[in-house]
């Protein structure tokens, strides 16, 4: 199979990651980044030592800070956060190259969806979400992962799959786009609330609740808004909400850490480079539950918390 331009808008560490994902499937990759540092960094070094340090690259893959670059990619991978792909898009030149979305959230302004804002600023694009259980410097090193690429119809599926299937990196078909996003969107709010329970000390037992509870907050907000159950059950839904509530790896999880031991939201928020979703994510999934009748307690506790409502023993007891 001959090689193909696969371009990445965002350079953050999801974004490095997912370039050496198109790169190990044998492509050339183009990967746009703001900072100039950056580009330097790869092109120069073959390593984003700002975000995804010590990780080498393929060579294959060259950065550059013009977004007009991107329009002579095949396939273009839209890996900025939530609340900046509107302005991405609207800023990216004509291209009929699909759309893989990779950020994961719900946007502020219009509790739209990802997919739902790409279409209404690209309403000819062809879209495709990818999510799942991914930590950016595991998949980066080229450790196993399998993530859900849900795909507006199964022709869309056998063009764009092979540009990012590898030994160790294998998308699962999916055509519920509207799942494989809620699931995305909703487990980094409820990773901040598991990091809460972490930071505070209460203990594995009630972690494993909050997890189990916030899963069927996440299925019936899901379903409600359209997803599908076996979407929601698989990697895009439980499988990510397992791993983004586990570990200081996730940046929501370290965020309601940080909580739980006291700090305040915005001290945590303000020291961070990297963005933690959930954050932004929380209270526009609680506006959005609130209008459509779905009860949500463990996000209404995370917003509480964020927005310095109550402290940490109220929310903990909302939690429990």
């Amino acid at each position: 199979m001959s090689k193909s331009l696969v371009g990445v808008i965002g350079a953050g560490a999801w974004g490095t990651a997912l370039a050496t994902v198109a790169a190990r499937a044998g492509n050339d990759v183009r990967i746009q980044a703001r900072e100039a540092e950056v580009v330097a960094s790869i092109n120069g070094g073959h390593e984003n030592t700002l975000f995804l340090p010590t990780v080498p690259l393929d060579p294959a893959i060259r950065a550059t800070t013009d977004l007009g670059a991107m329009a002579q990619c095949a396939l273009l991978l839209i890996v900025t956060p939530a609340q900046h792909v509107r302005a991405t898009l609207a800023a990216l030149p004509d291209s009929a190259a699909p759309l893989v979305l990779c950020a994961k959230g719900i946007e502020a302004n219009t509790q739209m969806l990802v997919s739902e804002v790409a279409k209404d600023v690209r309403p000819s694009a062809r879209l495709a979400v990818l999510s799942g259980p991914t930590f950016a410097h595991e998949v980066a090193r080229g450790l196993p992962a399998a993530v859900t690429l849900a795909c507006e119809d199964e022709a869309l599926w056998d063009a764009i799959s092979p540009l990012l299937s590898s030994a160790r990196f294998r998308p699962y078909y999916s055509d519920d786009i509207v799942g494989a996003e809620i699931g995305g969107a909703v487990k980094n709010v409820l990773a901040v609330a598991s990091g809460v329970v972490d930071g505070a000390n209460l203990g594995l037992n009630a972690r494993a609740a909050v997890i189990a509870r916030g899963f069927a907050e996440m299925q019936r907000f899901g379903l409600a808004r359209g997803g599908r159950a076996e979407t929601l059950a698989g990697l895009a839904g439980l499988g990510d909400l397992v791993l983004t509530c586990s570990s200081e790896n996730s940046r929501n999880f370290s965020l309601g850490r940080g909580l739980g031991q006291g700090a305040s939201a915005a001290a945590l928020l303000s020291d961070r480079r990297t963005v933690a979703e959930g954050a932004h994510t929380a209270p526009v999934l609680q506006a959005a539950a609130a209008a459509m009748g779905v009860e949500m307690p463990i996000v209404d506790a995370v917003c509480a918390l964020l927005s310095g409502e109550q402290g940490v023993a109220e929310v903990v007891e909302r939690l429990m």
